[in-house]
């Protein structure tokens, strides 16, 4: 197979959080907990709910349209929609598909990869860099959007005091050879299965009646303690081996940007692979942990606050439910690095259903 005479970049991260703010302490007054474990444990502070009318393509649609802003394009200009997702509105159709319609999109192709949530910010990126690869589509919009807490018990504390609402769209093109997303490298540790996941389930509360999050009776179930065990004790060990792969040192890597499931992770992560915190940036203290989203989101305000900059080498590294896990390699692209590709499909534009 030929390599291809040019590099696929992500030209614009788009991204949209819901309004709502849940603090601490408003949970602290309904769970068996406290704002100080809280911070002392996750170290989140506050993070963000979606409405109850708000889904995962509504969010989704809001963060599509703003990386197109972001690039100076209209969404009926994207040739194709993958969402990354495991909280669909639907179980048919894909959450693509709304998001295309809510964007105001009337051609194109979409369609939807569950990687387990959380790695979403690697794997589905990955997916979308090889359609940009292959040629095919000049234009891909890899959107990562999920309502964790509608998912929730409502009284299970593990789940309620870690998680937020977001979405984050990368926005792929061409771009000159050498730039770019240069190596993408996925990982699975299937003994890890019931790590996380999100099952069809009864449960009762203390007076026996039965609980329902938004999805009816499917609830998020996450052993904590285990991931925390793989976290600290394979993903130090797999970055490294990852960016030596790559003809490289810890060392030369700019920034790092990792899945924000739990502050104290992150920075342990960091701190034993000997990476000075001023080469990350978190964002799980305000938002709370966002699945797939979060990555991207990171990536975002490291763009918007001057820490990422054109031709510096990022590390993009996410984990989650499966247990899945991955690491990109990003030589980070300028403006003037991408191509202008012309859309592959109809320009007619029809109004989105719920964006206003």
């Amino acid at each position: 197979m030929s390599v291809p005479p040019f590099g696929v970049g992500i030209r614009a991260i788009g991204r949209y959080i819901p309004e709502r703010v849940v603090t601490n302490d408003e949970l602290a007054a309904r769970l068996p907990t406290t704002s100080a474990w809280i911070h002392e444990h996750i170290g989140v502070e506050t993070r963000r709910m979606a409405a109850s009318d708000e889904w995962s393509s509504d969010l989704g649609a809001h963060a599509l349209v703003d990386a197109c802003g972001q690039a100076g394009i209209t969404p009926d200009q994207v040739d194709l929609v993958i969402c990354g997702t495991f909280t669909p509105d639907l179980m048919l159709p894909s959450t693509a598909v709304a998001i295309m319609r809510k964007a105001g999109m009337a051609g194109g192709a979409g369609f939807d990869v569950n990687s387990g949530g959380c790695p979403g910010g690697v794997f589905a990126l990955d997916v979308g860099r090889r359609y940009v690869q292959s040629g095919e589509y000049a234009r891909v919009a890899v959107v990562l959007t999920d309502v964790n807490s509608k998912a929730f018990d409502p009284e299970d504390r593990t789940i309620g005091v870690i998680f937020g609402d977001a979405a984050a769209c990368y926005l792929l093109e061409r771009t000159r050879a050498g730039r770019g997303v240069r190596r993408v490298t996925l990982r699975t540790e299937p003994a890890g299965y019931w790590t996380a996941y999100v099952a069809r389930e009864v449960r009762l509360d203390a007076d026996g009646r039965p609980k329902a999050s938004a999805f009816g009776e499917n609830f998020t179930t996450m052993e904590g303690r285990e991931i925390r065990d793989f976290v600290l004790g394979t993903l130090p060990k797999f970055i490294e081996s990852f960016v030596r792969d790559q003809g490289l040192e810890v060392a030369d890597i700019d920034f790092f940007a990792l899945h924000q499931a739990n502050l104290r992770l992150v920075h342990g992560v960091l701190d034993t692979l000997g990476v000075p915190l001023s080469k990350t940036l978190t964002n799980i203290e305000r938002i709370g942990n966002t699945s797939g989203a979060s990555l991207p989101l990171v990536l975002r305000e490291a763009m918007d606050a001057g820490r990422l900059r054109a031709g510096q080498r990022a590390v993009l590294v996410a984990f989650g439910a499966g247990l899945n896990y991955g690491a990109a390699l990003v030589d980070w692209s300028a403006p003037d690095d991408f191509a202008r590709p012309a859309p592959l499909h109809s320009e007619i534009v029809r109004p989105p259903d719920r964006l206003g």
